[in-house]
Order: structure tokens, then sequence, then C-alpha cells
């Protein structure tokens, strides 16, 4: 079966990944740091030999139900109809995580990484990337906003996507600064909390009100008038 560009810019990425914890494993601790606090303080290890590939490994579970999505999407529903968007997101995800493993190696071997810094960077370029391909999303059950009202209207869908699509892109820019001028996780959580919440409410609302015009007028006892 032939693979997407996309398919093997991604394995390329994965291979590497796997390489450079190779690569480094002996100059690296014998606890690994995984994990960072608001202050940018490491509060979190994994031990060798898990440690150096944990990422590579996320990397690689990462890939494979992306690449298995698409064909496991019900008729109806077909991830393939923007089959070229998906794969877009689909690099951008795994280049988002080897980025956080070369940040967890740098780190683990001496080398001062500002994650406070850098990790808001990329989480809002991610989201910016995420909201210039919503609005092309088609109705699927893997990605975008999954709603009862989005999967049950197409004009809902349509609709929550474009505005989702521009929140995200919005929020993203606002993390990004955030991160480059060291503003802190308040910032980023209300940038993402927008992005993610409001397209929910959004969908019932839109969802309630179409189905009240469609529904269209009626008399004080709950029947349609009629013409």
């Amino acid at each position: 079966m032939r693979m997407s560009r996309a398919t093997v810019l991604s394995l390329g990425l994965v291979i590497a990944a796997f390489a450079m914890a190779f690569f480094l494993y002996g100059r690296l601790p014998e606890s690994i740091p995984t994990h960072w606090n608001a202050e940018g303080v490491v509060d979190g290890h994994t031990p060798k030999p898990w440690g150096p590939f944990v990422l590579p490994l996320v990397m690689t579970a990462a890939s494979v139900v992306l690449v298995a999505v698409p064909r496991i999407s019900p008729w109806g529903f077909r991830v393939a109809r923007f089959q070229g968007v998906f794969e877009g997101i689909q690099l951008a995800v795994i280049a988002f995580l080897f980025l956080l493993h070369v940040l967890v190696l740098l780190t683990g071997i001496g080398v001062p990484v500002p994650m406070t810094r850098v990790v808001p960077v990329a989480v809002g370029l991610l989201f910016m990337i995420i909201g210039n391909y919503m609005g092309k999303f088609t109705k699927n059950f893997f990605c975008g906003i999954r709603t009862p009202w989005t999967l049950a209207s197409d004009e809902v869908w349509l609709r929550t996507h474009r505005l989702g699509g521009r929140l995200f892109v919005l929020s993203g820019g606002i993390v990004v600064v955030a991160g480059l001028l060291g503003g802190g996780p308040v910032p980023v959580l209300a940038a993402v909390a927008v992005a993610t919440v409001t397209p929910v409410v959004y969908s019932y609302v839109l969802y309630r009100r179409l189905e009240g015009d469609h529904r269209g007028p009626t008399d004080g006892a709950g029947s349609h008038r009629s013409a």
C-alpha cells in the first residue's frame, strides 16, 4: 500500500527520535526529566531504560492511530474526504511530539532549556495549524468538534468549525505571545479554554435555533399554525 508523504515524513521523525535516544543514551542520567511545573521546574522523572524512549513510543502509537483512522472511518463519515487536511494535521502532531522529545533529551544532557517559553510557543503554533485546517473538516467521528449537535446537522458542523477554526488560530496566537513574553500559564489556559468551550456551547445554541426555525411558529396550544 502506497504511503502518503505525511506518513513517510512522520515515520522519518519517529526513526529520528529513536536514533537520538540511542545516540544520547550513555550521556543521559539514570532518571530522565519528563515533567515540568508551571514555573519550569522539573517535578517528574522517568528512569532508564524507558525514560529516553517514552516520547518515541508515544510518537509511534500516535502515528499508527493517525494512519489507521482514515481506513476505519465508517461510510458517510470518511476522513478521506479531507485527506490532505488530515495528513497536514498528522504531520503537525508528530512534529510537535518530536520537538518535545528533543527538549527532553537536551534537558537530560544538561542543556538549559526555557520550557515555560518554548512549550507554549509550540502549543500555540499547533493550535494555529489545526485552526487553519478546521474549517475544511467534513463530518467524522475522529477529529474536530464532535458534539451531538454538530454530528446531527451538516450546517451546525460547518458553522461550528468555521468559528472553532478562527478561535483556535486566535488562541494559538495568544499562547505564542504569552510564551515569548513569559506570561505564565494563566493566559495559556484561558485562551485554550475559550477556544475549546465556546464552539461546544455555540453548536448547541445554533442547533436549537435552527431546530426552532425548521419547526416554524406555533400557536398558544403548541401546534403548528397552518398557512
